[in-house]
């Protein structure tokens, strides 16, 4: 298996990090605490861990970094006022921009939406994407639903594969070694003979 060895974060990279003004934003996220995750934990955990990855894979865009702490907001608090994020900053039409991006539309199906990343999705669209899913894919470790386990495994294949695979390779490889992994899960517990049966 290969792992995927973080970024060592450079003295520019510290300042640029150091120059970020998300504090707002992490205020706003603070909205999602109560909102369980089917993984466990909550929302707003899920937030800073996917800026957390990104981080990691060497992602220090502010919009991008911004977007991640509240890429669940609008989705998970319906009828949220999207004037709080328009009145953090400068940058904040450009980020809640790249947050609708990656905000599935009611009524909308989530093969559609994964699909219409794939297809259309900005840049970082599709890293934020591959972030968010890097964090639940981690989080699937502590799921017990053998359906929704192979349904997200499937969805990652099909969808989140070619986006990572067009944004980011590392991130794509550490996808791949969190399917097997969830993959192995389901055959530990013969979950695809019963579900042949």
């Amino acid at each position: 298996m290969n792992v995927v060895k973080p970024l060592q974060m450079d003295e520019q990279g510290m300042l640029q990090l150091k120059g970020i003004y998300l504090a707002p934003y992490i205020q706003l996220a603070t909205a999602l605490i109560g909102k369980s995750r089917h993984a466990g934990g909550n929302m707003f955990r899920h937030q800073i861990d996917t800026m957390g990855i990104l981080i990691d894979y060497g992602y220090l865009d502010g919009i991008l970094l911004k977007a991640s702490l509240i890429h669940d907001l609008i989705e998970d608090i319906p009828g949220y006022d999207v004037q709080n994020i328009l009145n953090i900053d400068k940058d904040s039409p450009e980020v809640l921009k790249l947050v609708m991006e990656v905000t599935k539309k009611e009524g909308q199906t989530k093969k559609d939406f994964l699909m219409d990343i794939m297809k259309n999705g900005s840049e970082n669209a599709k890293i934020l994407k591959c972030a968010d899913r890097i964090s639940n894919m981690i989080s699937l470790g502590f799921v017990t639903d053998e359906k929704f386990i192979a349904r997200y495994c499937d969805e990652t294949e099909f969808f989140v594969f070619p986006i990572a695979l067009d944004v980011d390779y590392n991130m794509y490889q550490e996808l791949i070694n969190l399917v097997m992994t969830r993959r192995r899960y389901l055959e530990d517990t013969d979950y695809y003979l019963r579900y042949k049966e």
